[in-house]
């Protein structure tokens, strides 16, 4: 039997009961249909997680009991933050779920100058609850007991003159050098442009700032695709890919 995860967003401790959510206990009583007495595994992003197991079980209403705390931690040797240019539709969700899979610690949306998304302040705010939960779902999913930072729509040049990384790249298609030339970091900035990719000036901006030039092979990729690829190859590099 399946032993569900669940991110549960409260201090946690051994022999403790937690009470969820109207969320989280309708999406167990309700959707997965679990009942008292059923096991489940619960983290709260800190570090580790726990076995619980439910005490009661109402449609609106579900406590658990926290058992045994496991300190298992999946987090890739590599701290990766990953600054992506804003795009359409749901392209943006499958790049954040995508990235939080394969480990990727920090997000930042930028806003360059060939973004079209465009955010007041009230809906940037609706998007980055609703990125974080997408980031959680995938936690829960791939076994990861620690969340992604996923910041506020920042535009470009501050994004690149903040960055403190051991080692940072910009993805450009005209690029020539193989990451291998680069010493080991423990950590990366990188940053890919949304639909239509950077700007000639803001890949110079970013050299400027010290990023060294990335390229993916001889195919233009997606915003979408760029990110995933260029996060898989580093893990293999760097980080926990085998």
């Amino acid at each position: 039997m399946r032993i569900p995860r669940l991110f549960v967003n409260t201090e946690l401790a051994s022999g403790h009961t937690v009470a969820l959510d109207a969320d989280a206990s309708r999406y167990l009583a309700g959707v997965l249909r679990m009942e008292a007495g059923r096991p489940l595994t619960v983290f709260n992003g800190k570090g580790g997680e726990y076995a619980a197991t439910i005490a009661s079980a109402a449609k609106k209403a579900v406590t658990l009991t926290i058992g045994a705390f496991d300190p298992t931690e999946k987090e890739s040797p590599l701290a990766i933050h990953l600054g992506i240019g804003l795009s359409k539709g749901d392209r943006f969700d499958w790049v954040i779920q995508k990235a939080t899979e394969l480990g990727v610690t920090h997000i930042t949306p930028l806003l360059t100058s060939r973004s079209e998304v465009k955010l007041s302040a009230e809906r940037a705010d609706k998007k980055i609850a609703h990125w974080q939960q997408i980031a959680v779902s995938a936690c829960e999913q791939c076994q990861r007991n620690r969340l992604p930072v996923i910041a506020a729509p920042l535009k470009l040049d501050q994004w690149l003159a903040d960055r403190s990384e051991a080692l940072k790249l910009v993805l450009h298609h005209r690029a020539d050098r193989a990451l291998s030339t680069h010493a080991t970091p423990t950590s990366v900035a990188m940053v890919i442009g949304p639909e239509g990719g950077l700007s000639d000036e803001e890949i110079a901006q970013a050299q400027d700032q010290g990023f060294h030039p990335l390229q993916l092979g001889p195919r233009v990729l997606r915003t979408e695709t760029a990110p995933i690829a260029a996060l898989s190859i580093l893990q293999m590099t760097w980080g926990d890919f085998q």
